[in-house]
């Protein structure tokens, strides 16, 4: 990437722009609202089960002028789901102050894995053991989404739930691949443990993006 380049990615004045869509939101407390995402290319958090690996690699997505991001985004949606790869590699601040001045709603996906920037109506935390989340992104969460993938993973659920605040709401989500195994084991779990409750990827279901 040229340096000039690099340096207007660097303020988020561009970013490195995947993808931008307009779908229904599929997951957590949102689930069931049109939506518009923009995803943000770029992420060394390294998930072995992420489903969006080709967004890692931020060389591979276009330096996109942050400008033209929010005129699209402002024709479809009053929501608009800031999501990637990790989008806080990258500074939020231009984006979320230019799509707040449409008087538009922005909500992040993150890991929480980098400092906190931008504007934010709401802040879903996905927190991953290999890079875990800042203890800003964590106080500033409205929910805290934790993948299960195997039994391990409640400990997890429960170690990040002691670090978010208490008006986050708390979900368990099955990673995909692993869906009919691990369902009933977060059902029993919720029950037993009644402030989580059940996330699940209804995008996948409904067969949409």
């Amino acid at each position: 990437m040229k340096q000039e380049i690099q340096e207007l990615v660097n303020k988020g004045v561009m970013l490195p722009l995947m993808e931008e869509f307009y779908t229904i939101q599929g997951e957590g407390y949102h689930k069931g609202t049109a939506a518009y995402f923009i995803r943000v290319g770029g992420c060394d958090v390294g998930c072995h089960w992420c489903d969006v690996k080709e967004s890692w690699d931020a060389e591979l997505h276009p330096p996109t002028e942050t400008e033209k991001i929010v005129e699209k985004a402002a024709l479809h949606s009053n929501t608009i789901v800031v999501t990637g790869g990790e989008p806080l590699t990258w500074d939020m601040t231009e984006l979320t102050t230019q799509l707040k001045a449409k008087g538009l709603q922005t909500h992040i996906e993150t890991s929480g894995a980098y400092p906190l920037t931008g504007t934010w109506d709401w802040i879903c935390l996905s927190p991953k053991k290999l890079k875990l989340p800042t203890a800003e992104v964590s106080a500033k969460a409205n929910e805290l989404k934790v993948i299960v993938y195997n039994k391990d993973d409640f400990k997890f659920a429960e170690e990040q739930a002691a670090k978010v605040g208490e008006n986050c709401i708390l979900y368990l989500q099955p990673e995909w691949s692993k869906r009919d195994k691990i369902i009933p084991e977060i059902v029993d779990y919720v029950m037993a443990n009644p402030k989580w409750k059940v996330s699940l990827q209804t995008h996948k279901y409904l067969n949409i993006p």
